[in-house]
């Protein structure tokens, strides 16, 4: 079908190849390359010279389904997350940060919108990770729960009661000053800045028997035995 332009003259016996005849064929080889852009045709060609039509057609319809499995692989779209807080390049804004004395910030969690996500996704987890922190690092938030039929939380829906009402629970995270149920924003000491990494976890089940207040590690380790696929985005605070 790609060389259907291509008119390849066929000889139904074998015949010397005078120098004209070798002159028509690498024409028409290399009118099949730059009409297809596809230089496996002009190894197929090479079979027409030599009476194998049958390998020839095989040939051109294999190049054909390649191409096609290529295009539909390329379509595809990932699973991804994003934020109109966490803008790629810029600060985070003040009311993220923890509120103590030291950051004096408005612990406020923030607006997350997720496509694509598996077909087979039963509920959504999120969680903020500061890989970091001292030791294993430290969780700035954990949740699970969120039911599949939801893409995106508005601003701070961990201080509302947004979370909640879709039945979602929350860990308790540790803070600067001891420990909370829900997010607990960024306030590292002062020196180099930290990273901190937001992940979108689509599950195979929604219900992953967590409950609200239980520890973040805990969280982490259900939530990654049931993760289908995830989504990150990151950012960077420092003072």
């Amino acid at each position: 079908m790609l060389c259907c332009n291509v008119k390849l003259q066929l000889p139904t016996k074998r015949i010397p190849e005078t120098k004209k005849h070798r002159c028509r064929r690498r024409n028409a080889i290399y009118r099949a390359t730059l009409l297809t852009g596809v230089l496996p045709i002009r190894l197929a060609c090479r079979f027409v010279s030599s009476g194998y039509r049958v390998a020839f057609v095989f040939g051109i319809v294999g190049v054909a389904a390649m191409l096609s499995n290529a295009r539909g692989v390329a379509t595809e779209s990932a699973f991804s997350v994003s934020s109109i807080d966490l803008a790629p390049g810029k600060s985070i804004g003040r009311e993220l940060l923890f509120d103590d004395s030291e950051c004096k910030g408005g612990n406020r969690s923030p607006q997350l919108s997720w496509r694509d996500a598996p077909a087979e996704t039963r509920s959504f987890a999120i969680t903020i990770f500061d890989p970091d922190a001292p030791g294993r690092g430290w969780y700035h938030w954990a949740v699970a729960g969120i039911p599949a039929n939801v893409t995106h939380l508005a601003s701070n829906p961990s201080g509302s009661d947004a979370l909640r009402k879709l039945g979602a629970v929350e860990a308790r995270s540790a803070t600067t000053t001891g420990e909370t149920d829900g997010y607990g924003g960024p306030c590292p000491p002062p020196g180099k800045p930290h990273r901190y990494v937001v992940t979108v976890y689509a599950m195979r089940s929604d219900d992953l028997r967590l409950r609200q207040g239980t520890p973040a590690l805990i969280f982490e380790h259900e939530i990654r035995t049931m993760t289908l696929a995830s989504a990150q985005l990151s950012f960077t605070f420092g003072r």
